[in-house]
């Protein structure tokens, strides 16, 4: 199935010099994705210089005159840049020109901008950020990350909907296991929002696996991780801090002394292996679920193959109609809710 993609080449820490690039490499491996990009006439000029000639029927530009700042507040950028390149990527999903849209910009503004043109889908209160995080069993898919701090078990039970839809459309998992993330495995620990979500999870026809505790997220127990923003962001950004640290004492270590150098050299493809499975590169594009199209947000500071993995998950999401499966199951949802 052929998509067309909308890319914001302006966001992010890099803008085109990383944004371009990342979507030539895409193209080039991808025959069957057309890709609009948007920005400034001068900078996607300047950075694709004649490889439009090189994909005349599948890559095309869209010009916009604004762009959204990293540090720009969600409600100026939402109100006063109207003609941004993350505004008019949204716009082209919204009619209908593309059918998903990634960005590297302002995360804040990016799900502003997003949930007032697209709306969100019937049922879900909320949308959420949906990440990928390595485990020892392959990877695990975890949301809220942010998007919604104070959460009701409602918002809970529709985040796991979600993010069930979302494995089982991408990964071709028909029932994934999904956890509730708790202080304790037991159904009668943590706070009186988290206890009701689980009830409501049990109930839900979900893979409801029961409450996991931080360590589960890495041990790949289940397929998906539900929890609140706040919660999910502290979570994400510890791991990030780890593995930064765990990287430098490698480092450090290895270059003690001359034999640990040597050691360092001998050991080169088994380091070389393991930075390749915790690469977060691997894993960049978070989804932002809940909304009438595909948006798909990259890591800010991502280099070309992370950006071009965050088009690789746009495009598989929707090649899969995750927006018509989502509303199915979220409809499905209200009905037996409604029965009950």
């Amino acid at each position: 199935m052929s998509v067309t993609l909308a890319v914001d080449c302006m966001g992010g820490d890099h803008g085109p010099s990383v944004t371009v690039p990342a979507c030539l490499n895409f193209l080039r491996r991808d025959p069957s994705v057309s890709l609009v990009l948007v920005g400034r006439d001068a900078d996607l000029s300047a950075a694709l210089g004649s490889a439009l000639q090189e994909f005349p029927d599948r890559l095309r530009l869209h010009f916009a005159t604004e762009v959204v700042a990293m540090d720009e507040p969600p409600a100026q950028a939402l109100r006063s840049k109207r003609d941004s390149s993350m505004r008019v990527a949204i716009n082209l999903v919204k009619d209908g020109i593309a059918q998903a849209a990634v960005s590297a910009g302002n995360t804040g503004a990016l799900m502003a901008i997003s949930r007032f043109v697209l709306k969100t889908i019937p049922g879900i209160d909320r949308p959420a950020i949906a990440s990928i995080l390595p485990t020892v069993r392959g990877h695990v898919y975890v949301l809220d990350l942010g998007a919604n701090v104070d959460c009701s078990p409602e918002h809970l039970l529709q985040f796991g909907i979600m993010g069930a839809t979302l494995v089982a459309a991408v990964e071709q998992k028909p029932s994934p296991l999904v956890g509730l993330l708790n202080i304790g495995e037991e159904e009668i620990k943590g706070n009186e929002v988290v206890k009701r979500a689980g009830e409501l999870l049990r109930t839900s026809g979900l893979n409801f696996y029961g409450n996991v505790e931080g360590n589960d997220i890495y041990r790949g127990t289940t397929d998906v991780v539900v929890c609140d923003g706040f919660v999910g962001n502290v979570a994400l950004k510890t791991s990030e801090g780890l593995a930064q640290m765990v990287g430098t004492f490698l480092k450090q270590e290895f270059s003690r002394s001359l034999w640990t150098k040597i050691v360092a050299l001998l050991a080169k493809p088994i380091l070389m292996r393991f930075k390749q499975r915790v690469d977060h590169r691997r894993y960049n594009g978070a989804s932002l679920l809940g909304l009438k199209g595909v948006v798909v947000k990259s890591h800010g500071s991502a280099d070309a193959y992370a950006f071009e993995q965050a088009l690789v998950r746009a495009a598989d999401e929707a090649r899969n109609r995750l927006i018509e499966r989502i509303a199915e199951q979220i409809s499905r949802q209200l009905a037996q809710g409604a029965a009950a």
